[in-house]
This record gives structure tokens, C-alpha cells and sequence, in this order.
């Protein structure tokens, strides 16, 4: 495709889990199921554009306040496909890092977590960010009380707090801002995610539900991308 730019960092909104399944007549489980398969590939389809960072939305703090069995089978999906992503990683040069705050999960799943973590450090190719626990006024919230304790421990001063010092306490500080957003299911709205970082993302809607989400989509999403004029406040 000619003149197509592609973003360094993508973000997206993991959106239509739930409704994929409820209109096939499938527990909401085999949405979210479907939903990580569809996530597989798509971690894949950004390592051959050549993205060098695509974050993901899979699991906010507001989530925690869906049906026990929901939020279950959550759990369990998340348990199984902290495995498979070690092989899925590695066998694309995939580094993969969590934001979001662990101490809420289960001793396993924070095991899990960490040995995906682990495993696929050395990696050098693109990075994956998956966001699970993740609310975007939590983490600001976190890197706050970070920022207080350090100086009234004598770390930092008042004098050193700017854009640059607060970015680097957020749980994306070792990570590019969001070039592109990307929503799935046609709702437009954030959802709290990324809230400081994705300041002048560009955002692309698409009425596709999650899990019908491919390489085609993606690139749809890329293309619109590629014709934005990028300005950051400037002229």
C-alpha cells in the first residue's frame, strides 16, 4: 500500500466481547475466549508492520464490578493465556511488560504475570504492554503518592516536578505515548485508559466487535492513521 505511515506506538480498547457472544447465543466467556485468540493475531499482525509498541486494554479496574461468574472465567482466561503468550511472544521477538496494579490477583496469576514478564525480557523486537487492573486516574493516583513520598523524603524537590518527572512514575515510563487509538464496537468514549499519555493519540472507531477484529481492520485503522496531520497544538 502506497504512502502508508505506520505508528510506532498503537494502543487499543479491547470492546465487543460480550455483545460477539450474546449475539451468537454464547455464554460471555466464549466472547472473552474468542476475544484473546483475536488478540494472538493481532499482536502478530503488528510485528510484521512493523509497530514497535502496541498496548492493550484487557482488564480496568472497573471491571472488578461484573458478575462473580464473569469475572471467574476472566480469571481463568487470563491464567491460560499468560502461558500461551510466552509462546506466542517469543516466537516473535515480543517483549512483553503489565501496567496496571497486580496486588488485587491471586498469588498464581501475579506468578503468571511475572514469568511472561520473565521469559520474554530478553526480546528485542516489538513491545507489548497488556493492561490488566488498569485505570488511568489509578495509575495517576499511584504515581502521586510515589511523587510525595519522594520528596518528603528529599528524592525530589517541588522545583523538579514537571511533564517529564510525573511520566516517569506512571507505569508507562518506559514506554512511547500512543500514536493511534484504536476502539473496538463503535463506542467512543476512553473508558479511563491511558489518560495522561494519550494527550494528542489519534483516534479511530470502528463498529467491529473485538473479536472480529483482523489484519483487514487493522489496516483500515493504519490508512485512516496515514492521513492525519499530526500537529501537537501547533500550527
Amino acid at each position: 500500500m502506497e504512502n502508508l505511515v505506520i505508528p510506532k506506538s498503537i494502543a487499543i480498547i479491547l470492546d465487543g466481547n460480550g455483545r460477539w457472544a450474546e449475539r451468537r447465543n454464547l455464554p460471555r466467556a466464549m466472547g472473552h475466549k474468542a476475544g484473546c485468540e483475536a488478540l494472538e493475531k493481532t499482536v502478530e499482525d503488528c510485528v510484521r508492520l512493523g509497530v514497535d509498541c502496541l498496548t492493550v486494554y484487557a482488564f480496568s479496574t472497573e471491571n472488578w464490578k461484573r458478575s462473580v461468574v464473569e469475572v471467574s472465567a476472566l480469571m481463568k482466561l487470563l491464567r491460560f493465556y499468560m502461558v500461551k503468550l510466552i509462546d506466542v511472544a517469543n516466537k516473535n521477538n515480543v517483549k512483553a511488560v503489565m501496567i496496571g496494579d497486580e496486588s488485587r490477583f491471586d498469588p498464581d496469576i501475579r506468578k503468571g504475570i511475572q514469568k511472561l514478564v520473565d521469559a520474554t525480557s530478553k526480546n528485542t523486537g516489538m513491545t507489548f504492554a497488556f493492561a490488566i487492573n488498569y485505570g488511568g486516574r489509578d495509575e495517576i493516583k499511584r504515581a502521586i503518592e510515589h511523587i510525595v513520598d519522594d520528596a518528603g523524603a528529599g528524592v525530589i524537590s517541588k522545583e523538579n516536578i514537571n511533564e517529564e518527572l510525573i511520566s516517569s512514575y506512571l507505569d508507562t515510563k518506559n514506554l512511547p505515548d500512543p500514536d493511534l487509538l484504536i476502539r473496538t464496537s463503535g463506542e467512543l468514549r476512553v473508558s479511563n485508559f491511558l489518560l495522561w499519555q494519550i494527550a494528542y493519540s489519534e483516534f479511530y472507531i470502528t463498529d467491529t466487535l473485538w473479536p472480529d477484529f483482523d489484519k483487514e481492520e487493522l489496516l483500515k485503522a493504519v490508512e485512516s492513521y496515514s492521513k492525519r496531520q499530526r500537529r501537537f497544538g501547533g500550527r
